[in-house]
């Protein structure tokens, strides 16, 4: 474990790569809904739709977990003249700190796939495309721009997903440049002939993957272990590194043991992109100059935090480093998160249909006043959420000889109680801003305030949900145990 936390101590030098991302870019859909009843037109769930998401996919979503990584990212791929195509092109040119070449061809069908999604189970999915390589002049602009990109990359990713982006003649021009200029190549292989990856530092299937190139089992890690060296004694690639799903991942290379990573996912929910994730988090770490074990490492700790959420998800850079400093801690440690990852945790549990309450406060010496409200507040809701004021806000709210407790160690305390799900950390002077990201269905504070004078009231009544008064318990205040203790000394 402490091999992660001197990861997370580095995850900082990630904010200097800058990779290079070429392959196959699609627009994912993403349709929300209920289902109630099976169909009578025939054997299938009538999903009622609540709501639908459209991010980047494929190529795409290397590049939207690059940036969610830290990295700077130059991004070449090919959309079709078309709604979508236009579409993906606005999706990109939303994103910062990338420099887009997204090359257009006329009568081309840019990828859409949309998922219809109950819950938190994947009903079905419907795919829109065009299977064709791309043109050669189309070839010749791609291999340009990306020659010029490398001079400024510290990592190279190459995202075959069938569609014509990435020939085999491509490929080889490609991995040719990349070995010029001495930049690593990260490759997403598909397909039975990985000759084509010839040159490539890295290649990452999945066990499937690595079966179908091979024709062998890889139904254990010994298995994996003779596939995957099968395709180094057979091909020039570097090294392979399988992901194993629920067992993790083996980094087989050319020199020296395997390299067995258990998984870190706690919960699956949805292993949707999770491979794109691995790939970003290998080039992110490797042009930011770490060795290829603690890319691996990283990638596995990245890949842990994307499968436990719903759609095409990506591992933000915060969400890495609670992952990694909380690898020693208490479970209840790990329920204490960073404002940026709380509108994922809430999204989640929104998907599973559950109703989120949030309250607040400074907790700075727990007494029964506190116990009360939360258990109030929890009886309110299916999962409950507390914004803790930081020891620096405390200060300008209480005076200087406050808190008592560190932001810390409050926190530890909150996030050990049955009846808190999660602890966030604020530091302005009132939560306005983190009410705001979490969009409560019921907000909780004491009934010494009015639903009028509870901050954030107006924003968790407009979107119709509650704001609840919670009864006080007399005689219990934080203050007045300090006073108490002032006067017994």
């Amino acid at each position: 474990m402490s091999q992660l936390i001197d990861l997370a101590a580095r995850l900082e030098t990630l904010r200097a790569a800058r990779v290079t991302a070429v392959g196959d870019v699609m627009m994912d859909r993403f349709v929300y809904g209920t289902v109630e009843r099976i169909s009578p037109e025939g054997p299938i769930p009538v999903l009622r739709i609540q709501r639908e998401t459209t991010v980047l996919g494929g190529a795409g979503n290397v590049l939207r977990n690059l940036l969610a990584l830290g990295a700077e990212c130059c991004f070449v791929s090919v959309v079709g003249d078309d709604a979508a195509g236009h579409g993906v092109t606005a999706l990109v040119a939303a994103e910062e700190r990338v420099e887009p070449h997204l090359l257009v061809e006329t009568n081309r069908q840019t990828t859409v796939k949309t998922r219809f999604v109950a819950g938190s189970q994947q009903l079905l999915r419907a795919d829109q495309e065009e299977i064709s390589p791309i043109r050669p002049a189309t070839v010749a602009d791609l291999l340009r721009r990306t020659e010029e990109a490398l001079n400024q990359s510290g990592a190279l990713t190459l995202s075959d997903y069938g569609k014509g982006v990435l020939c085999p003649e491509t490929f080889r021009a490609l991995l040719t440049l990349a070995q010029q200029k001495r930049v690593p190549v990260i490759v997403d292989p598909k397909g039975r002939d990985w000759t084509r990856y010839n040159g490539a530092t890295l290649v990452t299937p999945n066990r499937a993957e690595l079966a179908e190139a091979t024709g062998l089992s890889t139904h254990d890690e010994a298995a994996i272990v003779i596939a995957a060296r099968h395709i180094l004694a057979t091909t020039s690639i570097e090294a392979v590194l399988v992901t194993r799903s629920q067992d993790g991942m083996t980094l087989v290379t050319r020199e020296g043991a395997p390299f067995h990573v258990s998984a870190t996912a706690q919960e699956v929910f949805d292993v949707s992109g999770a491979g794109d994730t691995v790939v970003a988090g290998l080039a992110t770490a490797l042009a930011a100059g770490f060795s290829l074990t603690d890319a691996c490492l990283l990638a596995n700790a990245a890949a842990g935090i994307v499968v436990g959420k719903i759609g095409t998800a990506v591992c933000r850079l915060e969400d890495l480093s609670a992952a990694l400093q909380g690898s020693d801690l208490a479970v209840g440690e790990q329920k204490i998160i960073s404002h940026g990852q709380i509108a994922d945790l809430v999204g989640a549990w929104r998907r599973q249909g559950l109703r989120v309450g949030f309250t607040n406060g400074c907790f700075d010496l727990i007494h029964p006043g506190h116990v009360s409200l939360l258990t109030q507040s929890k009886a309110a809701c299916d999962r409950l959420v507390v914004g803790l004021n930081t020891d620096a806000s405390v200060k300008r709210l209480k005076g200087d000889s406050r808190p008592v407790q560190s932001e810390m160690a409050r926190a530890i305390v909150l996030a050990s109680m049955a009846a808190v799900d999660a602890v966030v950390l604020f530091g302005e002077d009132t939560p306005r801003d983190l009410i705001a990201a979490v969009e409560p269905d019921v907000l909780v504070k004491g009934a010494d305030y009015t639903v009028e004078t509870v901050v954030g009231s107006d924003l968790v009544l407009k979107r119709g949900g509650k704001v609840l008064l919670a009864n006080l318990e007399a005689g219990f205040s934080t203050t007045n145990t300090l006073k108490k203790i002032a006067g017994g000394a």
